[in-house]
């Protein structure tokens, strides 16, 4: 059994065949719905990009630049002023020619798989709310089963340990170390029991 490269590996690999040195590796995993300003990792990635005479910013694919057409547009328009070309992996393109200029075929066809991006993605949510709406309409409920929202003294009970603690001024990341529970699990326990 093969499996299959992984896209840090492959460009990777691209860039050690072209005779590029990686100076900054970026990766990111954010939910589809947030805006550019929203997404750190990019943001942080653009300012280097942009701050460090980078000539190139290599991507596994077009949505890295940003979930909508208007986004990926704008953020192509500032690695441009500052004369970084984006290769995008997977579709194989160079955003910007040897001498600088925007390559007119990229251009265009990042706006089109751009707004086809939208497209799907509005697809999608269309399809999640039909699905929804039906299962409501044939007697379905959405949300979470009766009975699994636990009271009030069945928590305290099951994060003594969370909320002790808590108390004796342990740092919600310690607590969450110590104790195995997550950080944002520790964060709800404290809002509702540590005053």
């Amino acid at each position: 059994m093969t499996t299959q490269p992984t896209k840090r590996a492959v460009i990777q690999k691209f860039s050690e065949a072209q005779d590029m040195e990686i100076v900054k590796i970026y990766e990111e995993h954010i939910s589809g719905a947030k805006k550019n300003e929203e997404r750190q990792v990019l943001t942080e990635c653009l300012d280097y990009c942009t701050g460090n005479n980078v000539d190139y910013l290599l991507l596994s694919e077009l949505s890295r630049l940003g979930r909508s057409t208007l986004q990926v547009l704008k953020s192509l328009e500032r690695l441009h002023e500052a004369k970084v070309s984006v290769y995008i992996q997977n579709l194989g393109i160079y955003s910007l020619q040897p001498n600088g200029e925007v390559n007119p075929i990229a251009s265009i066809l990042i706006t089109v798989l751009a707004e086809m991006g939208n497209i799907e993605r509005a697809n999608i949510q269309y399809r999640l709310n039909s699905g929804r709406a039906q299962y409501v309409r044939n007697g379905g409920k959405l949300g979470r089963k009766t009975g699994t929202i636990k009271s009030e003294d069945k928590k305290r009970e099951e994060y003594r340990e969370v909320i002790t603690l808590l108390k004796r001024g342990y740092s919600i990341r310690n607590t969450a170390k110590i104790t195995g529970c997550s950080i944002s699990t520790v964060q709800r326990i404290k809002k509702q029991f540590v005053r």
